[in-house]
């Protein structure tokens, strides 16, 4: 596993109101030595500062912190120009704030005890331009996110992509990177990120966790595209 930026570890900023959480956090990315943590944040301002005082790759955020918290400094965040990727980190017990989080532009959720290898992977992928999601978070976001959409018409959507849209699709909801797809597909990653940008207008989709949970609900009804 290589660090990127021509070999420089990927840059990190942690935000959770837990100060133990957060050193434990830091310790386990960076003892992968492709990952640096840059800064530490309490609350939605401390990230917001530290993401304007250092080149951040990737942001961790916890929603649920004290005065600005998370979810309205992801807004603000998305807002920023060279914005990093930004993953929310979550317990087990998945709130209102998931549709909020996709709206404003979240690439991923992860689980707090993810295993550590997992969460290093999960970094890698975001900085890559991948979207995460936790297999034991997809299995709750579905059957809340089902409920609410037309699945019928997610169907059509996805059949109406080309078969090479569809390929890439399939992958970016394995949480792919756009090198990632491209070396499978043998694609160029400039020629993947324009596939992507299409597959996402096609379906409607804001971003990437949005398009790998539409393609799971169409996988899961049985359509095989």
């Amino acid at each position: 596993m290589q660090a990127v930026n021509g070999g420089e570890p990927i840059r990190v900023v942690l935000a959770d109101d837990e100060a133990m959480l957060r050193r434990g956090l830091r310790l386990l990315l960076e003892s992968s030595g492709t990952i640096r943590v840059v800064a530490e944040a309490g609350d939605g301002n401390e990230l917001l500062g530290a993401v304007r005082a250092h080149a951040v790759d990737v942001a961790l955020i916890d929603v649920q912190m004290p005065g600005k918290d998370g979810l309205s400094a992801l807004r603000e965040l998305t807002a920023l120009p060279d914005r990093p990727a930004a993953a929310v980190l979550t317990t087990f017990d998945l709130d209102d704030y998931v549709s909020d989080a996709l709206r404003y532009g979240a690439n991923g959720f992860l689980l707090k005890d993810a295993d550590p290898a997992v969460l290093v992977r999960a970094v890698h992928d975001l900085a890559a331009g991948g979207a995460v999601l936790d297999p034991r978070i997809t299995a709750r976001l579905l059957p809340r996110f089902r409920g609410a959409t037309d699945n019928a018409h997610e169907v059509q959507l996805v059949r109406g992509l080309s078969a090479r849209e569809r390929q890439v699709l399939e992958l970016l909801s394995d949480g792919r990177s756009n090198a990632d797809i491209g070396m499978r597909l043998g694609l160029t990653e400039a020629t993947v990120k324009s596939y992507v940008s299409t597959v996402l207008s096609k379906l409607g989709a804001q971003n990437r966790v949005q398009a790998a949970l539409i393609a799971q609900r169409v996988a899961g009804a049985g359509d095989r595209w």
